[in-house]
């Protein structure tokens, strides 16, 4: 990649954002906004980690001395922020606040935080409301960078690999829980640091868009929802699902199936620049309740994806914000009428002119012989 996906101006922006939110400061504990901002994956530990970014002043890292090599090797000791570490017999959330200009009436902590470090910095600084600091993260990543881009591009291909090797794993009388070993092995040989989720709904689990994988075993003529997702090494995550069946499919699962490809197709089409979620959401809705499948739809029709699986923004009525060139977010109707369901999943990037869809392999219901 020619950009950086961590680069150093991310900072400058996260305080300029604080400023404009009227914020004294922003506190990041380990978490997907402190790796955006940084790219240090710190350990999730009872010692405290944080990332100080004054609206006004330079930020600084506090991490406990034995983390102070792992923060100097991590992206982050390449970026030039103080690293600030903290024995045994420190009090941090003191420290932090001792460094924080006094008026800081407003701090925004990290939707992630533990509360009980959150708890901790209000009591060592009563005097300052805090908020969450969601609401100055979501808009700089919502909008992704040609980086951003290109690692979820590279996520996309990688969990594509994977499907297309489901056909080897998926066989009568094997139990979901047999596939799902398989594929997870699976998202680690082709490129993912680890694996996020594997649901493999045979038959009427199909119909259970969350279902865990189970003893059950796969029959001959079940549908099976296969959907899979990993974190590459880069962070960024990958999210797909397609539709398998073991030999003939039922010819009801055959018509909704129909329906739910042209609703799938119709919502990545509606996707562009100004196009408000809603629109999306609404464009392959629309057709599957035409068709007399709406009470079976239950679920919002997408939502964002980089250094989460599900981040913002959230593709379902209501959501009227529009779309920008960089937002990225899976495409996914389903249809779940029982005695089993079907989900088509993309993830899909607004660019100038339209969209880009990140998974490319069939999505038509692969029969497995």
């Amino acid at each position: 990649m020619t950009e950086s996906l961590y680069p150093r101006e991310r900072l400058t922006q996260v305080r300029e954002a604080a400023g404009a939110a009227g914020l004294g400061a922003l506190l990041l504990t380990p978490g997907p906004d402190l790796r955006y901002v940084t790219g240090y994956d710190a350990l999730q530990l009872e010692r405290l980690t944080c990332l100080v970014v004054p609206a006004a002043g330079e930020p600084f890292l506090v991490v406990p001395r034995l983390e102070l090599p792992a923060a100097k090797e991590s992206p982050a000791g390449a970026l030039g922020v103080e690293l600030v570490p903290w024995d045994e017999t420190d009090d941090p959330f003191a420290l932090v606040a001792a460094r924080l200009p006094g008026d800081a009436a407003k701090v925004a902590v990290a939707d992630r935080m533990w509360a009980a470090m959150a708890l901790r910095f209000r009591a060592a600084m009563p005097g300052a409301e805090q908020v969450a600091a969601g609401q100055v993260m979501r808009g700089l990543r919502m909008r992704k960078s040609a980086a951003e881009v290109a690692a979820l591009r590279e996520a996309g291909a990688a969990i594509d690999r994977v499907h297309r090797r489901v056909p080897e794993f998926l066989k009568p009388g094997r139990t979901e829980r047999e596939v799902a070993r398989d594929i997870a092995d699976a998202i680690i040989a082709e490129g993912h640091a680890s694996v996020d989720f594997v649901i493999v709904g045979a038959g009427p689990n199909g119909a259970n868009p969350h279902a865990e994988p189970s003893e059950r075993p796969v029959r001959a003529g079940e549908p099976v929802v296969v959907d899979i997702g990993g974190t590459m090494p880069s962070g960024y995550c990958s999210d797909s699902t397609r539709n398998y069946c073991v030999g003939t499919p039922p010819a009801d699962y055959v018509a909704y199936y129909d329906v739910l490809r042209e609703a799938q197709e119709a919502s990545c089409a509606a996707v562009r620049p100004g196009a408000t979620p809603e629109a999306v959401d609404a464009a392959g809705r629309g057709i599957i309740e035409a068709a007399g499948y709406g009470e079976h739809f239950f679920h919002r029709t997408g939502h964002g994806i980089g250094l989460e699986t599900h981040e913002e923004p959230y593709i379902v009525a209501g959501n009227t914000e529009p779309l920008e060139p960089g937002m990225a977010f899976s495409v996914e109707p389903g249809i779940y009428p029982g005695p089993h369901g079907a989900r088509i999943e993309d993830i899909v990037v607004c660019t100038e002119t339209g969209a880009e869809r990140l998974n490319l392999t069939t999505r038509e219901t692969v029969i497995v012989h």
